[in-house]
């Protein structure tokens, strides 16, 4: 392995709005994406309310954590903008006009017609210690310090401003300054098993890994992704050893992986069905279309989704679907009996190679002793066998819908594998 030096950087979002809730912070997260891109480890990031004790103390911590402070909001020119100020403050140094950014700030307030305030003015006076960098889209400077052996950048908190300065100065910067590492992702996608028990059933793997491969568990609903992380100079090389280290992993999880890097669940199937030349049709009632909607939200997925019926009220169970209405009134909607006759009768219906269903109490209300809020039940039929599973969710309404999806998606799709094998 090729010894590498790792770059850190630390962005800081300044504004009260963004504490509030009032406005996302989408810039921090573009401004990872884009630093991840040249190599660059983002450490920390830290949103900053307009106080001045707040704002000193981050810029101390993050002058300890980082190579590259990445600073975005208050550099308007109202006494509630204290960026400019407290990094003045902060490096001990003056305010003072700068002829060059005046001329900017009169420039864009002629093209547009408008009048140059006494307020607007300030935006020319800067920090001594700082570069200035031209912001050809909007009226803040941008502020570059390289001071205590830290690289520093103050931006507008304005999207398009901000991205312009990025890519036009501060990414050009960063790789003059430094010699830049590798970064190098890739996810394994799983569904089907909880974090703790992947973990546990790739320990001793994930115990062995190189030095410079990091792994990260990822869950999210029904589902968790493992990022392996690879840090080094060649990028080839460091590919290479991840695929290596997913060969070693596959033979312990690979019933539960259905894709990588950016492949949805969805997409996944719709890439089996297509592979197979198989089709599907849904009969849904708890998830309401959803599974539906997700199936048909991948571009081409008409060449293998036949159709689906919503059947709610148990009547459509019966007059749509030809559920009997003895087996809705002995056992009820939601049970193996139900599910199975809806999952074999629109794979019917519809000439489908798959039926799916899915029946259940999504909740708030409806729930009883023997069948509580999150009981529901799902099925998958072909041909000459129907699997069915009983699933025991949460309280929430549109958590089990989504849980509801991706357990019938999952079951879907070990229903291809297992025909295939």
């Amino acid at each position: 392995m090729t010894n590498y030096i790792e770059v850190k950087a630390e962005i800081l979002a300044i504004g009260d709005e963004l504490l509030y809730g009032q406005i996302n912070d989408t810039n921090s997260h573009w401004i990872s994406q884009e630093l991840d891109k040249i190599g660059v480890r983002v450490i920390h990031r830290s949103t900053v309310g307009d106080n001045s004790e707040s704002m000193l103390a981050a810029f101390e911590a993050a002058e300890k954590r980082a190579d590259i402070v990445l600073m975005t909001g208050g550099l308007g020119p109202t006494n509630d903008d204290l960026t400019k100020p407290l990094l003045a403050k902060y490096f001990d140094c003056e305010i003072e006009l700068v002829p060059e950014a005046l001329e900017a700030v009169k420039t864009f307030f002629e093209k547009r017609g408008r009048e140059l305030t006494e307020l607007n003015r300030l935006q020319a006076h800067l920090p001594t210690k700082c570069t200035y960098v031209p912001n050809v889209v909007g009226t803040a400077p941008g502020m570059w310090f390289e001071e205590n052996n830290t690289l520093w950048m103050s931006m507008p908190g304005v999207p398009h401003e901000m991205k312009k300065l990025m890519k036009d100065f501060v990414i050009p910067k960063i790789k003059e300054k430094f010699e830049l590492p590798v970064i190098y992702h890739k996810v394994i996608k799983t569904v089907g098993i909880g974090e703790s028990w992947l973990a546990d059933l790739i320990k001793d793997w994930e115990k062995n890994l190189p030095q410079n491969i990091k792994l990260a568990y990822l869950p999210s609903l029904g589902q968790v992704k493992l990022r392996l992380t690879a840090f080094g100079n060649d990028y080839d090389e460091l590919q290479a050893n991840v695929e290596t280290q997913i060969d070693l992993v596959k033979p312990l999880i690979e019933k539960y992986i259905y894709g990588y890097n950016l492949e949805s669940l969805e997409e996944s199937i719709g890439r089996l069905l297509k592979q197979k030349n198989k089709k599907v049709a849904l009969a849904e009632s708890c998830t309401g279309g959803y599974i539906s909607h997700l199936i048909t939200s991948i571009p081409g997925s008409s060449k293998y989704f036949q159709g689906a019926l919503v059947p709610y009220h148990n009547e459509f169970k019966n007059s749509l679907l030809n559920v009997d209405k003895t087996v809705l009134k002995n056992h009820g909607a939601v049970s193996e009996q139900t599910i199975t006759l809806m999952a074999e009768n629109i794979r019917e219906q519809f000439n489908a190679d798959y039926g799916l269903a899915s029946s259940g109490i999504a909740g708030p209300e409806g729930g009883w002793a023997e069948k509580p809020v999150g009981t529901v039940w799902i099925a998958c039929a072909m041909d000459g066998r129907t699997i069915s599973k009983k699933l025991q969710l949460t309280q929430d309404r549109m958590l089990n819908i989504q849980l509801t999806a991706v357990a019938t998606l999952n079951l879907l799709r070990l229903s291809i594998l297992e025909e295939t094998e």
